[in-house]
């Protein structure tokens, strides 16, 4: 069996709820820029994607002022928002707090900041379980470009074939087949498994309580750090 020495996991509807925040901070930014309010469903749509990104899909405007002025005004109101409001997915905990126990080593890669991230999961008492944590600032190219979980295999020093992605979204199972690391796809988001298909996959995930159980049913029963061998 594969023994993964790290494992990196988007934030945003993979570990973490942040849905209201985020649509209170669409919706504020759109009105202050006296553009239509877009609905929740439709803000929920394009979580995963760089703000900017986000922004331009819902407008079409792609104009670099007004993309930078969609980021500060949707920051006013969503980051305090995000650290107080934000729900972590039923099994966050455990998934991490036995990975993590085990000897595997965690991280986070997302387009959130990687400040906001750190905050919310020290508010849960999670931060000292991860080794790092990337967000939107720490790159210069975002998901799907690779360069996020490129940094990250670079900063825990392991090999692309040690170490397993785990994400809500094709963006991000095209960045990892871009950086040449295995994907997990975790079903708690809006895309569906059907729009998988296309990417290589080690597995689909209906939940996070799943994944820890196929992760352990990796090697054994549990996930061996490199200087373990497997029992029998």
């Amino acid at each position: 069996m594969k023994h993964y020495r790290a494992i990196c996991f988007d934030f945003d509807y993979t570990l973490g709820d942040s849905t209201d925040s985020i649509v209170g901070g669409f919706q504020y930014a759109f009105e202050r820029m006296g553009l239509p309010i877009p609905d929740r469903d439709t803000v929920r749509g394009t979580v995963g994607y760089l703000l900017e990104d986000a922004y331009e899909m819902l407008t079409g405007d792609s104009d670099k002022e007004h993309r930078a002025q969609f980021r500060a005004y949707f920051l006013e109101v969503a980051r305090p928002r995000q650290v107080e409001e934000t729900t972590l997915f039923p099994g966050t905990a455990e998934l991490l707090q036995g990975l993590h126990s085990r000897g595997v080593r965690l991280g986070i890669v997302s387009t959130k900041t990687g400040e906001t991230i750190s905050r919310i999961m020290e508010r849960f008492g999670l931060r000292d379980t991860l080794e790092l944590i990337l967000g939107s600032y720490d790159v210069t190219h975002h998901k799907p470009h690779p360069e996020g979980i490129l940094k990250a295999l670079d900063q825990m020093g392991v090999a692309p074939e040690e170490l397993l992605y785990c994400g809500d979204t094709i963006l991000d199972a095209q960045a990892a087949q871009g950086a040449g690391v295995d994907f997990a796809a975790v079903l708690n988001g809006t895309t569906q498994a059907p729009a998988f298909a296309p990417y290589p996959c080690v597995h689909i995930a209906p939940d996070l309580t799943e994944l820890a159980q196929w992760l352990e049913g990796r090697a054994g029963n549990t996930i061996l750090p490199p200087w373990r061998e497997s029992p029998g």
